[in-house]
């Protein structure tokens, strides 16, 4: 029997794997880097290890230090979570040979579909060979052989550009997963992304647990998941089964696993004649681990994969056949991330975290309030998971939970998961497909309705707060209206006789009641009511709206030249553009350089066509948030420059 486990991992996963190792009576083991000391994780098991340092590379992909871990923390099993060393063979076999029960599949599974090469071959599919891809190919898909999370890999629509994102998705590759190998294959556009499920115990039973489908995605990772699958005809439903159970079957597969699949003209088979054609689904790979997604899968079917993946390592046998599904499950990953500047992850202090009834909805998560989101690790906050009796019940009932959340702090995609929700589009499974977020990003990142109104509120708390503070109040003589500005929207208001607040602009707002954390106004007849929370970093709170203080005298000092590119986020130089250098003539939306922050590779690109009349980035260089990287002079400019030299 399993009596202490320690999670070769970190943040929400980390969290997960302990709850129901609690629940089964078994001791946790944290492991943590400098960076984690502080971490939910670590404050959650019973015994930590410190893995000294801050990068990946220096701590959960040390697996010499993880097994280290475990035996002087007196740990009898390692559970890997997913990503870092989870899909390692080499670790998986450390374990093992440190005697520690290894919950995962046998080494030579995951060597066997670690490479998605070599897993496609085991299935009969042979990859694209780069040297033999034509115009007619195109586009295809540029794919890192080891790893995943949308890292190493890049669309090619052009043949020119295929030896250049060859060698990029490469170093990325390599970067992430220590292992450069990429490939290509056909990218077909606008398919949906269904993956199947899998357990499989010592004894010979395999289960494929349903489902799910992982269409909405964003820079090749996935945003919102659910299960079952939607929409998807019997007969299609039961051949990713049949496969996904064969893949397993071919390699021997032990615990819990995932096979994921592109399938294409699926509209067409539920009568949405939008593509033609019959349903055809293409193997992407194998996960050898536990998904991000398994909740719908838990939820779903009602079990708990982490406890059965433990009895499995425990050598216990599963019933012959999985329980029966029932009803419909549906998450939403919630990101410290910017979806209205090309994702870009966010960093900084989390104030406060609450959804409304906690206790009927799942949450699995890595932060609570007052924790602090950093620049090491994925910007993932939290998994929101629903159950209902159909799909249309979940996907309301999440997008109110997402609705009525209270996130202060950076900036998240928490709008944009309730409009996404809300969208006819994710709606109708029949127009739900891995282009969802390239044709209707621009509209569902618009700013919020009430925005408008939500800084009055501001205004209004700030108001009541001061006038607590230093008194004041209304005048004999009538003074000039008070102005501030919270993003785009100006608000004036006057204090009025009875102690309240008279708003002059924007029109149309009564004041009913003003204090400093809450502001209740009449709309059009209409009452609207406000919870306002400020914390001292230029941000205000207003419902569920976050809004930017706008100074009313601008700094000179934050000026800044024109055409200077700065960083949008912490983080590190990878690489900058091959023979890049000062004087070159760029042009626009060429890419410079490429940062990467929190596992998300970010590149940077000419604003105008011009003259690189800067550069201050080199690979491996940290920069932090708003550094000067690179100085671009327009053409117009370059040439006022070049006129008053001659003069």
């Amino acid at each position: 029997m399993i009596t202490s486990v320690l999670v070769a991992n970190r943040g929400e996963i980390a969290c997960r794997v302990f709850r129901t190792c609690r629940e089964l009576g078994i001791s946790t083991v944290a492991v943590y880097s400098d960076a984690d000391a502080d971490a939910l994780h670590v404050r959650e098991a019973d015994t930590a290890v410190r893995l000294p340092g801050a990068a990946p590379s220096e701590t959960y992909l040390r697996g010499d230090l993880v097994v280290e871990a475990a035996l002087a923390a007196g740990a009898d099993a390692v559970h890997p979570g997913y990503g870092f060393l989870s899909e390692n063979a080499d670790f998986a076999r450390r374990v093992i040979g440190a005697g520690l029960v290894w919950i995962g599949p046998p080494p030579e599974a995951i060597e066997a579909m670690a490479s998605k090469t070599r897993a496609k071959e085991l299935l009969g599919i042979a990859p694209l060979a780069a040297d033999d891809v034509t115009e007619a190919d195109l586009p295809v898909l540029v794919k890192a052989a080891a790893g995943g999370g949308g890292r190493g890999m890049r669309i090619v629509r052009e043949l020119a550009q295929l030896e250049g994102e060859l060698a990029a998705a490469s170093a990325e590759a390599l970067s992430a997963f220590g292992d450069g190998e990429v490939f290509v294959e056909p990218y077909i556009e606008n398919g949906r992304h269904v993956e199947v499920q899998l357990l499989c115990d010592t004894h010979g039973t395999a289960w494929a647990l349903g489902t799910r489908d992982c269409s909405l995605q964003r820079r090749h990772q996935k945003v919102v998941e659910e299960a079952p699958a939607p929409g998807l005809p019997a007969a299609l439903e039961a051949s990713l089964l049949d496969t996904a159970v064969r893949a397993a079957k071919a390699v021997g597969y032990v615990g819990a696993g995932t096979v994921e699949f592109l399938v294409a003209d699926v509209p067409q088979a539920l009568g949405f004649a939008r593509t033609g054609g019959t349903p055809r689904a293409h193997f992407l790979e194998m996960n050898t681990r536990l998904q991000v997604e398994h909740p719908v899968t838990e939820e779903a079917f009602g079990v708990d994969l982490v406890a059965l993946q433990l009895a499995v390592a425990e050598g216990r046998a599963l019933p012959p056949e999985p329980p029966a599904p029932r009803g419909h499950a549906i998450e939403a990953r919630l990101y410290a991330e910017d979806p209205a500047r090309e994702w870009a992850p966010q960093t900084g202090v989390l104030h406060l975290f609450e959804l409304p009834g906690e206790g009927r909805t799942r949450l699995d998560t890595g932060y609570v309030s007052g924790d602090t989101i950093g620049v090491h690790y994925d910007p993932m906050l939290a998994k929101v998971i629903v159950h209902a009796p159909t799909r249309e019940e979940a996907i309301r009932k999440l997008a109110h939970v997402l609705d009525r959340a209270r996130i202060h702090g950076p900036v998240t995609n928490r709008d944009l998961l309730v409009a996404s929700l809300r969208h006819p589009g994710f709606g109708d499974p029949g127009l739900l497909d891995t282009g969802f977020y390239d044709r209707n990003l621009d509209a569902l990142t618009e700013p919020r309705t009430g925005e408008a109104y939500a800084a009055v509120a501001a205004a209004l708390a700030e108001a009541a707060a001061n006038r607590g503070r230093f008194g004041g109040g209304w005048r004999n003589l009538r003074s000039q209206d008070e102005t501030r500005t919270y993003g785009d929207h100006e608000v004036r208001y006057r204090p009025t006789r009875d102690g309240g607040f008279e708003v002059t602009a924007p029109e149309g707002v009564r004041v009913v009641s003003a204090h400093p954390d809450r502001v209740r106004l009449e709309v059009a007849g209409v009452v609207r009511d406000f919870g306002v929370a400020a914390y001292g970093d230029g941000i205000v709170h207003a419902g569920p709206h976050r809004l930017a203080v706008r100074p009313r005298f601008t700094d000179p000092r934050e000026q800044t030249a024109p055409g200077s590119l700065l960083a949008p986020m912490p983080g590190t130089v990878v690489r900058v553009a091959d023979g890049l250098a000062v004087g070159d003539r760029v042009t626009a939306g060429q890419p410079l350089l490429w940062l990467e922050a929190m596992k998300m590779e970010h590149r940077v690109i000419s604003p105008a066509s011009g003259m690189l009349t800067a550069l201050h980035a080199a690979p491996g260089r940290q920069v932090e948030v708003g550094a000067l990287l690179a100085v671009v002079s327009d053409d117009a400019t370059t040439e006022a420059a070049q006129e008053d030299q001659t003069v």
